[in-house]
């Protein structure tokens, strides 16, 4: 028995990294998936047809989910096409790292725009299918660095972390609806983002993790499938970190 049978979620952000892995277990435990990308359009055509690969129904749609009006056409979109909206993951996120006497106005406000600008447009464009179902998982991606903040990331944390108080609080408006929110805050993932930086300073984090690795976007996936699923069915207003014990 797969563990999202014929639920359907909408993943944002999903061509590359930890929203392509999420895509890609949720297709193998049976979920249609709807994903968001914003401009890789030749990695959206490629997860497609790995996704339908895996028999089930799949569609990438080029939105931009800071955009409140994208949000609202990309969920009526997918209700649309697919019929139900019973996952909703929040994962589209940049950075725009310095330090703070040097972070530019421009700076933060378009990374609280992507990061929770974003997690607000949908998570509103969704509710209303999902109350008329009476059952609904939304699932936040967060941040270690949400939870402990980070030097040279003052607007990233903000972001992660409004993002748990807004979780939080979906979690008591909807919670008689049968609508779960949640959040998984990630730690040091391993992605052909963090390939590209100097091995010694890899190294150097992989030591400061207990666990002594570096996680992969399979362990950010497994606890996706596990909160999207009936499994967690009592579980909501949490969040979960996943990061080899850093927090």
């Amino acid at each position: 028995m797969k563990l999202l049978e014929n639920k359907t979620a909408i993943i944002t952000g999903a061509t590359r990294g930890i929203g392509r892995g999420i895509a890609i277990m949720f297709a193998e435990q049976g979920a249609n998936v709807a994903f968001t990308y914003s401009s890789s359009v030749d990695a959206a055509v490629s997860l497609e047809n790995e996704l339908k690969a895996l028999g089930v129904k799949a569609k990438g749609y080029q939105s931009n989910a800071a955009q409140f009006d994208a949000a609202q056409a990309l969920a009526t979109d997918v209700l649309t096409e697919f019929g139900t909206i019973d996952v909703l993951i929040n994962n589209a996120g940049i950075t725009k790292d310095n330090l703070l006497m040097r972070i530019s106005e421009d700076d933060f406000d378009k990374v609280i725009e992507v990061n929770l600008k974003s997690v607000f447009n949908l998570t509103k464009a969704v509710i209303r299918p999902m109350m008329k179902q009476r059952k609904g998982s939304i699932i936040h991606m967060s941040s270690v660095v949400g939870i402990k903040g980070n030097a040279g990331q003052a607007n990233y944390a903000a972001s992660k972390a409004g993002i748990v108080g807004f979780s939080k609080s979906v979690a008591l408006e909807l919670g008689s609806r049968n609508i779960r929110s949640n959040v998984i805050a990630p730690g040091f993932i391993e992605t052909e983002m963090t390939a590209k930086l100097d091995e010694k300073v890899v190294e150097g984090w992989r030591n400061d993790i207990p666990l002594k690795r570096g996680g992969s976007p399979e362990d950010i996936a497994n606890a996706c499938v596990f909160l999207a699923s009936d499994m967690s069915s009592y579980i909501t207003g949490q969040t979960l970190s996943v990061d080899g014990g850093m927090s």
